[in-house]
């Protein structure tokens, strides 16, 4: 079955870091586990009409250990995707109020 663009990005990251990279045009969300490249740049493609992506660079991050009293766990393991669009592309909108 084929995976729809709604389920392989899942959200934008918000956070210092990833508005700096914003300057340079890179992009991040969280992603499916289960995705690659390819997938990532055309869900992206697909999701920002008039968006060129040049390249896609993957990042797995590991649960984090938390206690909450003597219990203990870990967080869930997500995939991090940071985007970068080619030089003529247009921006991301979502993004544009956050610079």
């Amino acid at each position: 079955m084929a995976k729809l663009a709604y389920d392989i990005i899942l959200k934008p990251i918000i956070t210092e870091h990833s508005m700096e990279l914003l300057t340079q045009g890179k992009y991040t969300f969280k992603v499916a586990k289960d995705s690659n490249k390819i997938e990532i740049a055309k869900a992206v493609e697909a999701l920002f009409p008039g968006v060129k992506v040049a390249k896609v660079n993957t990042i797995n991050c590991r649960g984090v250990m938390k206690r909450m009293g003597r219990n203990e766990g870990y967080t869930a393991a997500w995939k991090k995707a940071i985007v970068t669009l080619a030089e003529g592309s247009k921006t991301i909108e979502f993004f544009d109020g956050m610079i």
